[in-house]
């Protein structure tokens, strides 16, 4: 191959991937606002202790990304568990947040993150004496979306002796519950 083909050939090859990119079937071209406080389908999702606003649904993004906003009133959180496909991050916005990803806890208040990696244990306890807030995002989305549907059809309060009531639900939607909820 001619050397002046050759160094075009990734040029080209890019901008077909680029185009290809912009065609994906399911994914908007247009960008959309969710106000404060509210769904981006106009939803009212209580679980677990909190209220969960979607912000960035995995239709948006065909699977490939879901944001939810929680704003949590209780203390406490979800058993111990881990995803098979799912990284997920968190972000406080207020209040103070206890997570645990493997062995490592972090206290993580206003403007903090931790990241749980996939197939990793992590749990995570509002720990606040106020209203905690933050955002949960996971990549790629997978069911997750349907998994907080299903958690709002079981009541707004953490259920007791969830490692064992909710293990189905939870292996339904590609996680395992690990272990008990943090203890603080």
């Amino acid at each position: 191959m001619e050397r002046r083909l050759f160094l075009h050939f990734p040029l080209i090859a890019s901008a077909l991937v680029a185009k290809a990119n912009n065609d994906i079937p399911g994914r908007s071209n247009k960008g959309f606002k969710v106000a404060a406080n509210k769904d981006r389908y106009q939803e009212e999702l209580f679980i677990m202790g909190g209220r969960f606003d979607c912000k960035v649904s995995s239709k948006d993004t065909d699977g490939d990304l879901l944001i939810y906003d929680t704003i949590r009133h209780s203390k406490g959180g979800p058993a111990m568990h881990l995803h098979y496909h799912q990284d997920e991050w968190f972000y406080v916005i207020k209040g103070e947040f206890l997570v645990q990803v493997g062995e490592e806890k972090f206290t993580l208040a206003a403007g903090d993150s931790a990241f749980a990696p996939r197939m990793v244990p992590h749990v995570f306890a509002n720990i606040s004496e106020g209203e905690g807030q933050m955002l949960v995002l996971f990549q790629p989305a997978g069911s997750m979306e349907d998994f907080f549907a299903q958690m709002a059809k079981l009541g707004k309060d953490v259920p007791k002796n969830q490692e064992e009531t909710m293990k189905a639900l939870w292996a339904l939607h590609g996680m395992k519950i690990v272990g008990p909820p943090l203890k603080f």
